[in-house]
């Protein structure tokens, strides 16, 4: 068995990526207002600030910045993973182990964290969580969907859709050779 090592800062703000085990599905957009009740209820009961979250088919990418006092993030995960499975029927592609853990195997079992330190590292984060639609394949400009907090951002004057990513934001390859 793995044993996962998880930095624990209080007040952190972290970058997450957190799937679905069906890469296929679109269980998260079907039933996103299960999925915002479920961050309600977790957050109420374990607080925490949702900086910029984006909601795709089977993938969320969101920042969140913890209280001063609490560094535990996975159990925030944990609560939130179970409340949106909750209800809902087993899927048919469960894998056999999964089931011997009693997990519905709705959600992969790991999430990746980030820690971000810099206000460079923030913004990088931030541009992947506006642009992930458009690296999909969903949509043609950031702003075009809907579950995103690329609106929010818009409305409170924080996001210029008209900006350009700059080099910081290119893919690794694009940003070395405009270096070179």
């Amino acid at each position: 068995m793995s044993n996962y090592i998880r930095t624990k800062r209080p007040g952190a703000t972290l970058f997450f990526t957190v799937r679905l085990a069906d890469r296929n599905s679109d269980l998260l957009i079907r039933h996103i207002a299960r999925l915002r009740n479920s961050m309600r209820l977790t957050r109420e009961r374990y607080p925490f600030e949702i900086t910029e979250i984006v909601v795709l088919p089977a993938v969320i990418h969101t920042i969140w910045t913890l209280p001063p006092d609490d560094a535990d993030f996975s159990t925030r995960w944990r609560m939130l993973k179970s409340h949106f499975s909750r209800g809902l029927p087993t899927p048919e592609h469960r894998d056999p182990i999964a089931a011997r853990r009693g997990d519905k195997g709705i959600w992969q079992r790991r999430f990746w964290e980030h820690h971000l330190k810099t206000s460079d590292d923030i913004e990088a984060h931030r541009h992947m969580i506006f642009s992930a639609p458009v690296q999909a394949g969903l949509v043609a400009r950031p702003q075009d969907w809907s579950y995103s907090s690329i609106h929010r951002a818009v409305r409170e004057g924080t996001y210029d859709t008209n900006a350009s990513a700059g080099a910081a934001y290119l893919p690794f390859k694009a940003a070395n050779s405009l270096s070179a």
